[in-house]
């Protein structure tokens, strides 16, 4: 609205003419116009031409730097959700805007961008990071500002102990039901005696801490343990050491690019005995920087890459064709585990908030009920007890044949 200073004694006859007829009818429609903007009008979404609220979901990735195959499909996935929201409406007819931050694999960058999402971008909840390193790096953030987090990551200690975490969630499978899956296998075939190998970071430390644990409670010998770089290019003499070891089976904890190279190593050496990787391996990534040396890899890994070949009475077949159909249509790229735990993280929290409505605190208490929710990474059963919600039962093991993911039969 322009307000208007009479200056001169022209303007002041004007108006006072202006007055004696026009005067009463300009303050009865201008008060009508304030009216229909306060209170007393109308609210979002109702008439009076005033869009409905936009509710914003922030998001943390790695779409840049060492853990990029993950963070990207995580980013093109939530990219996709948010459209998908929106071209049906919104949430309750409110649209969706996903504001996301790459914290470039970096811990202190994950908190920066953290912050900003809570403090300037005021978001209601936060989708990822990618990693556990750089998930951990956040959960004081979110527990400080009560924030909802649901973290994209596999370490079990980003959401225990949950009377520490109340804030924090999360949808890849945790290290310590991949590690029982895996344990469940070495029976299979009379494993007793292992060499283990992993990344050296938070990644890596968990699953080695979680195995070594299960492993000595299930009468399994590690007879090496070895570490790696992220960044590393050769792992040879890590690799010498688990050859003279003789072991039954090698166990490797790790994501591309690196896992990929220990893979050829692993070959170069002509190791005899089964090679298994964690579910860290879970996309194309993988297999294409191993090449012929992916052939043969068993890993733990959820139903996503073989999805097609699931019975129609799975629960989870419907929303995993579909997802698979839409992401591969849309980016003329492979399927990614580590895209549909992004894919989760941000379906959890939509669902949450389309019953909870914009309410940080009962957005929490909506992702702590959620029971019975068929997502990509598995069926999702939340609890005060448990803020992941899976158990081994939302993975299979897979064998790679001639670069393609198949059932271990």
């Amino acid at each position: 609205m322009e307000i208007y200073i009479l200056k001169s004694r022209e303007e002041k006859n004007l108006f006072g003419f202006a007055s004696k007829r026009f005067i009463l009818p300009v303050v009865l429609t201008l008060a009508l116009l304030l009216l229909a903007g306060c209170g007393g009008g109308a609210k979002d979404g109702e008439q009076g031409g005033q869009e409905k609220e936009v509710y914003k979901i922030g998001a943390i990735f790695d779409i840049t730097g060492p853990s990029s195959s993950l963070g990207v499909p995580e980013r093109d996935s939530a990219l996709l959700l948010e459209e998908q929201i929106n071209a049906r409406g919104g949430i309750n007819g409110h649209p969706v805007k996903i504001v996301i931050g790459d914290n470039e694999s970096n811990e202190t960058k994950a908190v920066q961008v953290a912050k900003k999402l809570i403090e300037v971008d005021k978001v209601l909840a936060i989708a990822g990071p990618s990693t556990t390193g750089t998930s951990m790096a956040i959960v004081d953030t979110a527990q400080k500002n009560q924030v909802p987090l649901v973290s994209a990551a596999a370490g079990v200690s980003i959401v225990n102990p949950v009377d520490k975490r109340q804030w924090v969630f999360k949808t890849a499978q945790n290290d310590s039901v991949v590690v029982e899956k895996i344990i469940e296998y070495l029976g299979s075939i009379g494993a007793k005696k292992v060499a283990f190998l992993c990344m050296n970071n938070a990644y890596g430390d968990s699953g080695r801490q979680e195995f070594t644990t299960a492993a000595q409670k299930a009468g399994i010998e590690i007879a090496a343990d070895e570490k790696f770089g992220a960044t590393d290019n050769d792992m040879t003499a890590q690799l010498t050491k688990v050859k003279a070891a003789r072991p039954d089976a090698v166990i490797v904890w790790a994501i591309p690019p690196s896992a990929s190279i220990v893979t050829k190593n692993y070959r170069q050496l002509q190791i005899d005995a089964p090679l298994i990787h964690s579910h860290g391996i879970g996309n194309k990534t993988f297999v294409d920087l191993a090449q012929d040396a992916a052939n043969g890899v068993i890993f733990p890994a959820g139903r996503l890459l073989v999805a097609e070949s699931l019975p129609d009475s799975d629960p989870q077949k419907a929303v995993l064709v579909k997802y698979a159909a839409d992401y591969e249509n849309k980016y003329n790229q492979p399927r990614s585990t580590f895209g549909g735990h992004g894919a989760d993280a941000v379906s959890l929290i939509v669902s949450a908030l389309e019953k909870a409505g914009p309410d940080r605190a009962k957005i929490r208490d909506e992702l702590e009920k959620t029971q019975n929710y068929p997502g990509i990474s598995g069926v999702f059963n939340m609890s005060p007890q448990d803020h992941s919600g899976l158990t081994k039962d939302a993975l299979v093991m897979l064998k790679i044949v001639d670069g393609k993911w198949t059932i271990l039969e």
